[in-house]
């Protein structure tokens, strides 16, 4: 076979080769992409599991005032002593629980050494006929031990600052402090309540534990580089059936030449079989890849 021959088949493969290339470098950007998100999740997990049932210490250990908190001690429980500044009570708007666009309640706290510190004692669902909770429960007031889960403050929502008198859109702790005028309140983070000594009769609606769901990010990896490898297994197939259907056709070809010098019918009858035999496999190829359309269509109307 000469080299102008084989010239088209070695393009043609060379060609599928840098697809397969191509669709490897992406399976592996995405794979490291989803690897990543499965080591961020695993770190936030653990730090769930260090810190999140650990024991009260003092606020000031963990977060001096004018510091703020290290990544590290998110989700650390912390006491404080001193009483609610209820006249600044604050509603945080949009707040997903229990499946409903609840309301949390945020309250400064004001402690014995003077320092002022945001408390999210709860949230509570909309109301029946208005959007804001039917009953919000109020405060104690007097001297309380408070205990609660350090979580640094958030941005602002895309919207911007906006809300209704009495609401804030995120509990971001400047905003908190303008909307409250308490320009000493603590930016550093804020606290989750767990418990409040003395306790009133009524309290919000406690804070769900977070999720342990280690998502299927490690799966989703390993998928993307499984599909990497069947790239080049299937190319490997394609160029490995066309080298064997050319090796077939030109045995054929060699048997029809040798036969036609002495039985022109037996050698013509020879060839007809052999194109007839090529026929059905490309007849079987397309049946083949026309099922897996169907199944993929399938699979996709499924979902």
């Amino acid at each position: 076979m000469s080299s102008r021959q084989s010239a088209p088949a070695a393009v043609r493969w060379t060609a599928y080769i840098g697809v397969a290339i191509v669709f490897a470098i992406a399976c592996a950007f995405l794979a490291h992409w989803q690897l990543s998100k499965n080591v961020a999740r695993t770190a936030q997990l653990e730090l769930i599991s260090r810190n999140y049932d650990a024991a009260p210490v003092a606020l000031d250990r963990l977060l001096p005032a004018g510091a703020t908190l290290d990544a590290a001690d998110k989700w650390r429980p912390v006491t404080l002593t001193g009483h609610y500044l209820t006249d600044d009570q604050l509603l945080v708007r949009n707040r997903v629980h229990e499946g409903t666009a609840a309301y949390e309640i945020i309250v400064p706290f004001q402690l014995t050494d003077g320092r002022v510190f945001l408390i999210d004692r709860g949230w509570e669902p909309p109301g029946n006929r208005q959007p804001t909770p039917d009953r919000i429960p109020a405060a104690p007031t007097g001297q309380v031990t408070v205990v609660a889960r350090l979580v640094p403050g958030e941005g602002l929502p895309n919207s911007g600052a906006a809300a209704p008198a009495g609401q804030v859109p995120s509990v971001n702790l400047p905003l908190v402090a303008h909307k409250t005028g308490l320009a000493d309140l603590d930016r550093g983070a804020y606290g989750e309540l767990i418990s409040e000594d003395s306790a009133p009769a009524e309290v919000p609606s406690a804070f769900e534990s977070p999720s342990e769901d280690p998502g299927p990010y490690l799966s989703y990896g390993i998928q993307w580089i499984m599909f990497a490898v069947m790239g080049f297994v299937f190319i490997w197939y394609v160029i490995r059936s066309e080298r064997r259907a050319r090796r077939e056709a030109a045995e054929d070809a060699a048997a029809v030449a040798a036969l036609a010098a002495t039985d022109p019918e037996a050698a013509a009858a020879l060839e007809a079989e052999a194109s007839a035999r090529r026929m059905r496999e490309r007849r079987a190829a397309r049946r083949d890849r026309d099922a897996q359309d169907e199944d993929a269509l399938l699979d996709d109307a499924s979902r």
